[in-house]
């Protein structure tokens, strides 16, 4: 696992910017605003960090199952995020509710799941730094 790494944003138009990454291949993702400021050419910020938790919870809760031999049919996972106006009236992520359907192969399986659900969580790198807030620093060269 990467301890440090870049991402580069790179405006196109008004809103909308090429994400790049130190990895070439990663690829490269599309950014924009919602209307009526932006043209929805890809995802906005808010459903990027939705997609990030839901992607890191999943993930975890697969690494657990394979590292106890249990198999999976099917997983699929609905990430409901619900955004709301603050005090000083700007909008912020409000809460997110994560459903993930994991379907095992075997049956007899589902039993033997209860111990990675009780712990899964706690791997997830994104939820857990989310959780427990995220020192950001900013600086803007002019």
């Amino acid at each position: 696992m990467d301890t440090e790494f870049t991402t580069n944003l790179d405006q196109v138009k008004d809103y909308q910017f090429t994400v790049s990454f130190d990895k070439e291949a990663l690829g490269k993702l599309t950014m924009d605003e919602p209307a009526p400021i932006g043209t929805e050419k890809g995802p906005n910020a808010s459903r990027v960090l939705a997609s990030a938790l839901g992607h890191c919870l999943t993930s975890s809760l697969i690494f657990c199952l394979q590292r106890s031999r249990i198999s999976l049919n099917h997983i699929t996972t609905n990430v409901h995020t619900t955004l709301a106006r603050n005090d000083a009236g700007r909008w912020r992520i409000h809460g997110i509710k994560v459903d993930i359907s994991a379907d095992p192969l075997n049956e007899q399986d589902r039993e033997r799941m209860k111990q990675c659900l009780e712990m899964f969580e706690d791997f997830c790198v994104v939820t857990q730094s989310v959780r427990k807030g995220i020192n950001v620093e900013v600086a803007v060269k002019t």
